[in-house]
């Protein structure tokens, strides 16, 4: 995140910042990002979140399993997600980042 707020201000881009760790997140956004990018490619399974979960947690074979998991666990939703109208990329990518928030 740092990298993706540094990166947002040297582009001197305003932007909106939504902790959904602190704040969760809606369902309808997660519905949204998975017909960006399917609910498995939203599913941090890299971070100490999904280590910790029981086994049982982690068997997700459907977005409305894996959904109820991101809204009950947002850490387990990757970031950063930069959304500009309606197109949106899913983790940090600087030249990608530019050409959406140039369109």
């Amino acid at each position: 995140m740092k990298k993706a707020f540094a990166w947002l201000n040297a582009q001197g881009l305003p932007y909106d910042f939504h902790d959904y760790k602190k704040a969760g997140v809606a369902l309808t956004d997660l519905q949204h990002w998975a017909t960006l990018w399917g609910w498995e490619a939203l599913m941090n399974r890299k971070g100490t979140t999904w280590r910790r979960l029981p086994e049982a947690a982690r068997d997700c074979q459907d977005a409305d399993t894996a959904f109820a998991l991101m809204m009950a666990h947002p850490s387990l939703i990757r970031r950063p997600i930069l959304i500009s109208g309606d197109q949106g990329v899913l983790g940090f990518d600087p030249e990608r980042w530019l050409q959406i928030t140039r369109e």
